[in-house]
């Protein structure tokens, strides 16, 4: 793997057009398969079923415990995650191979199994059984950004 720098540029429009940049400088690892180079961010969010504010204290740490599980067993690594009373945001890189549907799919079924039997006085919160909302918000992080970037880098060419 070898690490590399790359600078996002936020464009930040407000009233009257006047605009404020940010520069944010961030790392990031590329991955090498046998004929590939690679690096592939996702941003994952998950609320919680009627966006009840469960995710505190105990419940919001071993819900994060449960995620580095499995992401673990899948081989991805979770690069951050932080919890906000009724959702979750966790920032992931993945492999080629892995099918991102089936590991959101498992984060989000053993995640409910476990936090549920750990914590039985969300259930009494949430009914029916359901602790996720059943939406899936997911997309490859930065690639807009960096499309953005590279537009506008396209644009000025031979000005």
């Amino acid at each position: 793997m070898a690490g590399n720098t790359i600078l996002f540029i936020f464009f930040d429009l407000t009233l009257y057009f006047s605009y404020a940049i940010t520069y944010i400088y961030m790392k990031y690892d590329t991955n090498k398969g046998n004929h590939s180079v690679y690096c592939l961010q996702f941003h994952y969010i998950a609320c919680i079923k009627y966006r009840k504010k469960i995710l505190i204290g105990k419940i919001s740490d071993r819900l994060k415990e449960i995620n580095r599980s499995v992401a673990d067993s899948f081989g991805i690594e979770i690069i951050e995650q932080e919890t906000d009373k009724d959702h979750i945001h966790i920032l992931f890189s993945s492999k080629p191979q892995v099918e991102v549907s089936k590991f959101v799919n498992s984060l989000k079924s053993v995640s409910a199994r476990l936090l549920f039997r750990e914590f039985p006085e969300i259930k009494k919160q949430l009914w029916k059984g359901h602790l996720w909302h059943s939406h899936l918000y997911k997309r490859h992080a930065f690639i807009s950004i960096q499309m953005r970037i590279f537009l506008i880098f396209l644009q000025r060419q031979g000005r």
